[in-house]
């Protein structure tokens, strides 16, 4: 796990008013681009930065197809597309893009931005606080559950939202005792799909008085490798992360390690060393985490965050410092990006980048350097590649050949 981060930086964002909003027919088509199974969040930012528009990039993407390997029957149809929203709306859920109001605004700023998720509940009582994420054991300790029930209904009377993951153990603990002020669950399936089943009152209550968020489509039944995803979303929507117990090989080291790539700050309990379920918390106090015994720790540690966010709220929304690379939330208004001439010259684009890659991920600056092409040019090949199932993203600027 990389080293613990210093304060994250706090940015003036747009009022709602003045933040993008995609027109109906155009975030239908950001709805089918995503859905495309070869698209992830890298390639779908990457399409929309070429293209101009999701429906560019979907026009294009049947000659990918030809080209790619993928059959351009996997491009869900407009009537997939309309079913979803319809399945959607008779169960209350909204949908939003990135940088849309009920968005989580710190998650918008994100590295690679989901570019739509699900919401259901009351955006404003969660985002119009400062979010803090608190997670744990799923077999948590009377003395954790104790814990994580009292630092979340303290930081809540003291005017923060608390995001977890709905999950059993320290995730409900924390939802149930930030009910009377705000919590969001986000959650690794579809929002009418509760997991586990047996909080399902509890979800239905904080879609009352927090917020429920997903990027999976409606009835979507969670699978293992959804749960990491998932992990993402909570530590990028938050300011930073509070591990009350964990394992050495807990999903909740997985949120904290992702919170420390995400620039956010990373808190842990400290537990007996004899106990199992403190040895991956004291491993990240070791590593650099903000030994945290109480909600005063947590406050100490996110003042300076807090003084400029406290400067900028109201009728504001607030985001952190967006990170340099091409794959930004990208208005729909945005400039296309200038294309290699045509798809000939990605496919030999392509040509020259595909020996230069290896099982080891590399960096496309590194790519830029070893090709001599141009950026663009090597972007688009990592496109083309993408698209055809060759390589994998292991993150914005790493990309390896897939196994």
């Amino acid at each position: 796990m990389k080293e613990m981060p210093a304060k994250a930086r706090i940015a003036q964002a747009p009022t709602p008013e003045e933040s993008s909003v995609l027109s109906e027919r155009e975030k239908r088509a950001w709805l089918r681009l995503i859905r495309t199974p070869q698209i992830g969040g890298v390639s779908f930012w990457e399409l929309l930065a070429h293209f101009g528009s999701a429906e560019a990039a979907l026009e294009a993407l049947p000659e990918f197809a030809v080209r790619g390997g993928f059959s351009p029957r996997s491009i869900p149809s407009m009537n997939a597309i309309n079913e979803e929203l319809e399945q959607a709306a008779a169960t209350d859920m909204t949908l939003v893009a990135a940088g849309e109001h009920g968005y989580p605004p710190l998650l918008a700023r994100a590295e690679v931005p989901p570019p739509l998720l699900y919401v259901k509940g009351q955006a404003n009582r969660v985002w119009d606080r400062p979010p803090l994420a608190v997670v744990g054991s799923r077999q948590a300790s009377a003395a954790g559950l104790k814990f994580a029930a009292n630092i979340s209904a303290t930081l809540g009377s003291r005017g923060f939202a608390i995001v977890s993951g709905l999950a059993r153990g320290v995730d409900a603990a924390a939802h149930r005792a930030a009910l009377p002020f705000a919590t969001c669950a986000v959650l690794p399936g579809g929002l009418d799909a509760i997991y586990p089943r047996e909080h399902t009152t509890l979800a239905e209550e904080i879609a009352k008085n927090g917020l429920l968020i997903s990027e999976c489509a409606p009835g979507f039944a969670a699978r293992a490798q959804d749960f990491p995803r998932r992990n993402r979303l909570i530590s990028g929507s938050c300011l930073g992360v509070v591990i009350v117990e964990a394992t050495e090989r807990s999903g909740s080291l997985i949120t904290a390690r992702l919170a420390a790539e995400q620039n956010r700050e990373v808190f842990a309990v400290p537990g007996h060393p004899y106990e199992p379920r403190a040895a991956g918390t004291n491993r990240l106090l070791k590593e650099g985490a903000v030994l945290t015994t109480g909600p005063d720790d947590i406050e100490q540690a996110l003042q300076p965050i807090l003084a400029t966010w406290k400067a900028s709220i109201g009728d504001r929304d607030y985001d952190l410092a967006a990170p340099d690379g091409p794959a930004k939330t990208a208005p729909p208004s945005s400039p296309a990006k200038e294309l290699p001439e045509n798809l000939d010259m990605m496919s030999e684009a392509a040509k020259e980048v595909l020996p230069l890659l290896s099982f080891s991920p590399i960096d496309v600056d590194d790519l830029c350097r070893l090709s001599g092409l141009e950026a663009r040019h090597v972007h688009a090949a990592l496109l083309a590649l993408d698209l055809a199932g060759r390589i994998e993203r292991r993150s914005l600027r790493q990309v390896a050949l897939r196994p």
